[in-house]
């Protein structure tokens, strides 16, 4: 059974006061089981973790929020080659509707990136999620890079760590303007920020 999900495409600037207090509830019980510190991250109403998108898909039931993809123009750097892309993150599906087949709903932000003239969506995941991104890069819609690192900047400043921080994690990219065979070659991706 799945369950009738609404979405709700929407700029930053159009989130009132409620929605990142409901957001950050939604995110606070769905990545709090996955490390205490994650959960952390949204307290105080704070709907974001790291950078603060600019988009947003929020999908919404009878409960509430269903789920959430949060996306963000940048310049990375692949190699040796600046590139402009919409970054997708902050993804969740609320535990209960997990296995649902409500992560497919998420074509719903493809029009907007058609839009939007980017040439590639990219995110990155954890290697737990490998297999659950897999189905994503089934049909063609995505397609997973392996042998990359991705370096991104902290979203503050620790005296006690260095400024940027290499990950070992899933990258996945869309071709959106661009064909994949356009993705430029190189073993790091530079953020030049924080993630999403």
């Amino acid at each position: 059974m799945r369950s009738e999900v609404r979405w709700r495409l929407c700029w930053e600037n159009e989130l009132h006061l409620a929605d990142h207090v409901e957001l950050s509830d939604f995110f606070r019980k769905t990545y709090g089981p996955t490390g205490a510190f994650n959960g952390k991250l949204f307290e105080g109403g704070r709907s974001w973790a790291r950078a603060r998108p600019e988009f947003r898909a929020i999908g919404y039931d009878s409960r509430g929020v269903a789920a959430h993809m949060g996306l963000l123009r940048r310049f990375i750097k692949v190699g040796e080659v600046d590139l402009l892309v919409a970054e997708l993150g902050l993804y969740g599906v609320r535990p209960d509707l997990e296995g649902l087949g409500i992560s497919h709903s998420f074509r719903v932000v493809y029009p907007v990136l058609q839009q939007l003239g980017v040439p590639f969506a990219f995110g990155t995941v954890r290697h737990a999620l490998r297999n659950h991104v897999e189905r994503f890069c089934r049909d063609g819609l995505a397609t997973m890079v392996s042998g990359v690192r991705v370096r991104s900047t902290h979203p503050d400043v620790y005296l006690d760590l260095p400024p940027t921080r290499v990950e070992d994690v899933l990258v996945v990219v869309m071709p959106i303007a661009r064909p994949m065979n356009e993705w430029p070659t190189g073993t790091i991706i530079d953020r030049n920020g924080p993630e999403l």
